[in-house]
């Protein structure tokens, strides 16, 4: 007999009564395993999504901290230097004093506008008054001490040269060239022996009517030659002669024949009248020659014989230091009209005005107040603002770049969003030179001072040059020898994945730059993909950035 096989719960939920029984059919086994593998094959799915998935992307991360992307594209570029600086006014004067005494006028105030040459301060000058007088006083010393000393050596000079007295035949030398001869010593006598003269009396009646220079003859007594001669002078007094009568001494010159002498004698006619009694012949001139100065007789330019003129010379003394003494009087009289003149000019000194125009900002001492050698500091100190400059460093590697007019850009802390022009006014070459690094100062005058001030720190951006719409890359993007890391239009999957393994290394022709871009002249495409490499980065380290583990130091 066939069973019936009832499940469990076909037991628990017997068939109401009176309706027929619905049997359930038994599962089949095939059916169980094709829900086994469907499960197990989502499982599967699961697992390699949670896992796979976050390995290719942690794949793109590393190569996305490896390589950084930039495109070549078209770009303005500015090529500029900066720097730092401090803003100064276009000129500024630091009032000092030279002198020292009290100030009597002081005619400002700090915020007063002065103009060059307006009067800042006048100092007494009553010690500088006296000190001009005795300058004065030494100078007319000096002069008067150099005139005396001129003098004497006109005086000095005079008696050092031996000159003769009369002129005529040197008849006997007392001295020799290199003797020691004393004031008053006689040195030679001098005889005219040319013209002798003869002396006689006439009666005063007939010498009364002579005159000098009428024509007289002479007999030389022994002989019976008769020379010619003319009156030399005639006595101004009568004198009683032989017999009582009165008569007068009359001179008559006559040229010596050779032969005549103070031996000889004669007598004389004049007009017709004869003298009274006969006479000697002497020389016509007769001296000595003595010496004016003591010293050594360093020239005789005669000897026993020679014929010389009244007043040559004919010897000369060893000249004394009187040159020196002179040349010595000469520089201190100069030094003394310079020192009076050095004084005189330190009256300036007490009158101290603005070499500038400007505004006083400081001012330290007031009329009243005493100067002397112990005050330190600036009287007062004036700034020209009616324009600001600065001066900033720029390294030897840009100073090339630098010129004369180039606008420049400044910017303030002080004076947060705004901006500033100027211009470059000077490049100095007197470079200074730190740690191996040369700097060079340029200076630049500010168009539009707005609210700056004299002291503030300021940015300053030279602008070299600007470029528009050129070719440029990142700067980080060009490596060594001027070449770069290309990546194909083909390295770069469906989904934007790039394959860094396909880069293509190029060299480019560069051109200029900023900060930021460098302009490429040749060697790229606009649009192209270049890649730069992050370098001092280990693997290591980029995965632990990923992992958000990683420490610096």
């Amino acid at each position: 007999m066939a069973q019936t096989t009832v499940t469990p719960a076909a037991q628990a939920a017997p068939a109401p009564a009176g309706k027929p029984e619905i049997k359930i059919p038994a599962p089949k086994k095939k059916r169980r395993w094709i829900t086994v593998l469907i499960v197990l094959a989502v499982v599967a799915a699961l697992v390699l999504w949670f896992i796979v998935r976050p390995m290719m992307s942690a794949s793109r991360q590393l190569n996305d901290l490896l390589y950084t992307q930039g495109t070549a594209d078209w770009r303005d570029i500015t090529v500029s230097v900066s720097g730092t600086a401090t803003v100064q006014p276009v000129d500024a004067y630091q009032v000092t004093a030279l002198v020292r005494g009290e100030i009597l006028e002081a005619p400002f105030e700090e915020g007063d506008t002065v103009r060059e040459g307006d009067l800042l301060y006048r100092i007494d000058t009553g010690d500088l008054e006296l000190s001009i007088q005795r300058a004065e006083i030494a100078v007319e010393q000096s002069r008067l001490s150099y005139e005396n000393l001129l003098d004497s050596q006109a005086d000095s000079q005079e008696n050092l040269e031996v000159r003769a007295t009369a002129g005529g035949v040197v008849s006997k030398l007392y001295v020799e060239a290199g003797d020691t001869v004393t004031a008053g010593s006689p040195i030679a006598d001098i005889v005219d022996r040319d013209t002798v003269l003869l002396t006689v009396p006439f009666h005063s009646v007939d010498a009364a009517g002579f005159s000098v220079g009428q024509s007289a003859e002479v007999q030389v007594s022994g002989t019976a030659e008769t020379l010619r001669g003319t009156v030399d002078s005639i006595a101004a007094v009568d004198e009683v002669g032989t017999g009582g009568t009165l008569v007068r001494q009359v001179t008559i010159a006559v040229a010596n024949p050779g032969a005549l002498s103070s031996a000889n004698t004669g007598t004389a006619s004049i007009g017709g009248a004869d003298c009274a009694a006969s006479g000697a012949f002497q020389n016509a001139a007769s001296s000595t020659v003595t010496a004016r100065t003591s010293g050594t007789l360093e020239t005789l330019t005669v000897a026993e014989g020679d014929r010389v003129a009244e007043d040559q010379v004919i010897g000369q003394f060893e000249s004394t230091d009187m040159d020196s003494q002179i040349e010595n009087a000469r520089l201190s009289l100069e030094s003394a009209e310079l020192s009076l003149q050095s004084t005189r000019d330190q009256l300036e000194d007490y009158t101290i005005t603005s070499p500038i125009s400007g505004t006083v900002i400081e001012k330290n001492f007031k009329a009243g107040d005493n100067l002397d050698t112990t005050t330190a500091g600036y009287l007062a100190v004036i700034y020209d603002m009616s324009s600001l400059t600065f001066e900033m460093a720029v390294d030897e590697l840009y100073i090339g770049q630098i010129q004369v007019g180039q606008e420049v850009r400044i910017t303030a802390d002080a004076l947060e969003g705004q901006e500033f022009t100027g211009h470059v006014s000077k490049i100095n070459i007197n470079g200074t030179t730190l740690n191996g690094v040369t700097t060079y100062p340029v200076t630049v005058d500010i168009d539009e001072t707005g609210g700056l001030l004299p002291g503030m720190n300021i940015s300053a951006e030279i602008l070299v040059e600007h470029a528009e719409d050129v070719l440029t890359v990142p700067v980080e993007m060009v490596g060594r020898g001027n070449v770069v890391q290309v990546l194909p239009p083909d390295a770069v999957d469906r989904n934007g994945n790039p394959d860094y393994s396909q880069l293509e290394e190029r060299e480019v022709t560069l051109g200029r730059n900023d900060d930021d871009y460098i302009e490429i002249l040749s060697g790229l495409e606009p649009g192209e993909i270049v890649v730069s490499r992050t370098e001092n980065t280990t693997l290591m380290e980029q995965m632990m950035g990923m992992m958000g583990g990683g420490g610096g130091s």
